[in-house]
C-alpha cells in the first residue's frame, strides 16, 4: 500500500535550532533485511529500539525517520516531563484511583528511565527537576484548581497551594491568582534530549534518518520501500503516532492537532531583574486551551496555545504568522515589564489525540506491532510504553504491560467532513473560552 501521508514540519523550531548539533546518520539506500524495523524515531521509537537491543543484543535492529532526529514532534514540545496523571474527564481530574495509580507508575517509568539515561550518557538537555506550576487567573481556572487538588488528596499526593501575593517570588509576574505546585516534574530541552539519545543508541541498532517510506507490503515479512531503496523485515514496529494511520491502521482513529510556541532571545542581566522569580521554572494552564510558559535556564521565556487541525499531520505555514501575533499579545499580558523582548523562534508541533482519550498498545497486524497516540504525554508515556513494547515482544508480563493491552484503543471518529468540522469549532470554542488564560 501507498503511505498516505508524510511528516513534513516547519523550519523554525527554536529547540532544534539552539540544541547541540550532530552528525546526522546517512539515510537507507539499496535493499537490505533486518528482524526488527521500527518507523518513527521520537520518544517512543527511540525507547522501544534501545530496550529490543537490550533484550536481542545479537539481532540487529533498524531505526527508521523521515526526517532528522530532533527535528520532527518529538522535538517540538513543551518540555515537561510529568509524572503524575491528569484525567481531565473526571470531575477531581484523577478519575477512578486504581487507574489513576497505575496510570502514574506508568508516567514515572518513563520518567525515570530518561533521567536514568540522560545521567549514563552525560546528555545535555538542561533537565532540571524542579516541578511544575499549573496556574489560573479566571474563575473558571481557579476551580479547576480546586477540584485537582482534591484529586490529589485521594491520591496521597504532595503540593503546594500558592497565592497571588506569593506568587511573583516563584514566577516573577503577578499575572496569575493562584498556582497550584506539585514536585515531581522535570524540564527538558526535548530536542537536546532527542538527539542525546539517538547518539547513545545500542552498537547493534542502525538509525536511519531523512528516509521517508513512500509504500509498505505487509505480509510474512513487511517490504518497507522509499525513494532509495527498500527494507524487508520479520518484525515491523510503528512508533510513528498519527502517521500510523498514512501507513493504514487506526484509521478515523486519531487526531493531529497542531500546537504553537514562540521563543524570546536570552533575557539580559536588567530584564531579569526586573522579572524577578526563580531562575527557571515551568506553568502549565488550568484550562487545556489555555497558555504554557516556560523560563529556560538559559533564560528564555516560553509561549505555548494556539490549536490547528492538521488532518494530513503536516505543518501548514498560514498559522505561525497568526499564532504569533496571540502568542505576543499573552506574552505581554504576562510580562508587561519585558514587552521590548522579542521572540527569536516561532514553530508548530503535532499532537496525537483520541477522542477517549486512549492510545494503542499490540499488535496491529500479523508481525505488525504499534504504541501509538500518546494524548500529549509523548515524553513520559511515549517513553514508557516504547520500552513496554520491546518487553513484551521479548515475551515478558507486568502490571504495566497488562494495563496498557487492556487499554480499549483510540475510539473511531465521525465521518472525515463532520470531523473537520467539529474539530475546528471545538478548538475555537476552546480559545475562546479559555478567556485570559489563552
Amino acid at each position: 500500500m501507498k503511505v498516505a501521508s508524510l511528516p513534513g514540519d516547519d523550519q523554525t523550531c527554536g529547540w532544534y535550532h539552539l540544541s547541540k548539533g550532530r552528525t546526522v546518520r546517512p539515510a537507507h539506500t539499496g535493499h537490505s533485511r533486518a528482524r526488527w524495523v521500527i518507523v518513527g524515531a521520537g520518544f517512543t521509537g527511540l525507547a522501544t529500539a534501545r530496550q529490543l537491543a537490550t533484550h536481542f543484543p545479537d539481532e540487529h535492529i533498524v531505526l527508521v525517520d523521515a526526517q532528522e532526529v530532533g527535528f520532527g514532534t518529538s522535538g517540538r514540545n513543551a518540555g515537561f516531563v510529568i509524572d503524575l496523571p491528569h484525567d481531565i474527564g473526571a470531575p477531581d481530574y484523577i478519575g477512578d484511583i486504581a487507574t489513576a495509580k497505575t496510570t502514574m507508575q506508568l508516567n514515572l517509568s518513563g520518567k525515570n528511565y530518561l533521567t536514568e539515561l540522560v545521567e549514563r550518557f552525560n546528555i545535555d538537555c538542561q533537565l532540571s527537576h524542579c516541578g511544575k506550576y499549573q496556574a489560573a487567573v479566571e474563575d473558571r481556572g481557579i476551580a479547576v484548581l480546586e477540584a485537582y487538588r482534591s484529586g490529589l488528596d485521594k491520591l496521597e499526593q504532595p503540593y503546594q497551594m500558592i497565592d497571588a501575593e506569593a506568587l511573583p517570588e516563584h514566577i516573577g509576574t503577578r499575572f496569575y491568582r493562584k498556582a497550584l505546585f506539585t514536585p515531581g516534574t522535570s524540564l527538558i530541552q526535548p530536542s537536546a534530549l532527542v538527539k542525546g539519545l539517538a547518539d547513545s543508541l545500542p552498537s547493534n541498532v542502525t538509525l536511519y534518518e531523512n528516509t521517508p517510506i513512500s509504500e509498505v507490503e505487509y505480509g510474512a515479512r513487511s517490504v518497507l520501500k522509499h525513494a532509495n531503496g527498500s527494507i524487508t523485515t520479520d518484525k515491523l514496529i510503528l512508533t510513528n503516532n498519527a502517521f500510523g494511520m498514512s501507513f493504514g491502521f487506526l484509521k478515523g482513529r486519531m487526531l493531529p492537532v497542531f500546537t504553537y510556541a514562540s521563543l524570546t532571545r536570552p533575557m539580559t542581566a536588567d530584564e531579569q531583574a526586573r522579572l524577578g522569580g526563580k531562575a527557571y521554572w515551568g506553568v502549565i494552564p488550568a484550562d487545556p486551551f489555555g497558555t504554557t510558559v516556560r523560563r529556560t535556564p538559559d533564560q528564555r521565556l516560553l509561549i505555548r496555545n494556539s490549536f490547528s487541525f492538521n488532518p494530513d499531520g503536516r505543518s501548514d505555514p498560514k498559522y505561525l504568522a497568526r499564532f504569533a501575533a496571540r502568542h505576543r499579545a499573552s506574552f505581554e499580558r504576562r510580562f508587561p515589564m519585558l514587552t521590548q523582548l522579542p521572540f527569536e523562534f516561532t514553530w508548530g508541533g503535532a499532537l496525537a489525540l483520541s477522542r477517549n482519550h486512549a492510545g494503542y498498545f499490540g499488535e496491529l497486524a500479523g508481525n505488525v506491532y504499534g504504541a501509538l497516540c500518546c494524548n500529549g504525554l509523548g515524553v513520559t508515556r511515549g517513553t514508557a510504553t516504547g520500552k513496554l513494547l520491546a518487553d513484551w515482544l521479548a515475551g515478558e508480563r507486568s502490571e504495566l504491560i497488562d494495563f496498557v493491552l487492556r487499554s480499549p484503543g483510540p475510539s473511531a471518529n465521525p465521518p472525515a467532513a463532520l470531523v473537520s468540522m467539529g474539530v475546528n469549532l471545538n478548538l475555537l470554542w476552546g480559545q475562546y473560552r479559555a478567556g485570559q488564560e489563552g
